[in-house]
């Protein structure tokens, strides 16, 4: 479904339900180079099950118009801005990676907006290695090619979602390409997207003036945003902590056990 946000079009998927604006919202923000497609399994369940869903995606990404935004507090502003645009009073607000950090910043920005954060494969700081950042600016390929590899913990993983003999690198490659070549915006999105990410400093201070229940859940092996690196996170956010056997794409590789994690977050 579009919405008009800041005079662009704001692109929201809402499980397979017609939207109508509900006392029980969820929403779901990407992460860099994806759009609301790595939210199918999560977005449908919700939405049978009682809640109004919107899987977003951000400015210059997938469907929604660009530009892209020029940081995580510039995003959170634009989410609070698509809750105006929806109707929705409040929502469950949903985050892998970078949108985990948008998540975190909304729900700082406008506290009475936000019912409940899910932190989805997240690290504070969220910082990117300078030899990464390099190669997404001179060899974007390349660079999607690196993040891919780290992304999975695995080469032969076997979901029951989307179906036997699912391809997870090949299709996570193939999303990041189409998100990168869509024509969306000119430049560089790839680069763009972790930049944005490295340079977010408020993570702290955010969690500090977050005032609704907080869940963490992440992958064991992720190496793109470790466990290791949410304690400072945790405890200021005085968040719950799951963990599921997966690497940075934990909804692809292991999306029965996210949707059990994400039912005790956010219950139906």
């Amino acid at each position: 479904m579009n919405f008009d946000v800041n005079g662009r079009t704001a692109y929201a998927y809402t499980g397979g339900k017609p939207w109508a604006a509900s006392e029980r919202c969820i929403v779901f923000i990407h992460g860099a180079l994806h759009d609301h497609s790595v939210w199918t399994l999560l977005a449908r369940w919700y939405a049978h099950h009682g809640y109004g869903v919107l899987a977003v995606d951000q400015p210059g990404h997938g469907r929604s118009g660009g530009p892209p935004l020029a940081s995580i507090e510039a995003s959170a502003d634009w989410l609070v801005a698509l809750l105006d645009a929806a109707g929705v009073a409040s929502a469950h607000l949903v985050g892998h990676s970078m949108g985990s950090l948008i998540a975190l910043e909304a729900a700082a920005r406008a506290p009475e907006r936000a019912a409940g954060l899910v932190m989805v494969g997240t690290a504070y700081p969220m910082k990117v290695s300078a030899a990464l950042l390099d190669t997404a600016r001179d060899d974007p390929a390349r660079a999607i090619a690196m993040v891919n590899a780290f992304s999975h913990s695995g080469t032969a993983s076997k979901p029951s979602y989307p179906g036997p003999g699912a391809w997870l690198h090949g299709a996570n490659s193939a999303l990041m390409h189409r998100i990168q070549d869509s024509g969306a915006v000119d430049g560089n999105l790839f680069e763009h997207d972790f930049r944005v990410c490295d340079a977010y400093a408020h993570g702290l201070e955010a969690a500090a003036a977050v005032r609704c229940p907080a869940s963490l859940i992440l992958g064991e092996r992720d190496v793109m945003t470790p466990p290791k690196a949410t304690a400072q996170l945790v405890e200021t956010l005085g968040a719950r902590v799951m963990h599921v056997r997966a690497g940075h794409a934990l909804m692809q590789e292991a999306p029965d056990a996210v949707l059990a994690a994400m039912r005790q977050a956010v219950p139906a």
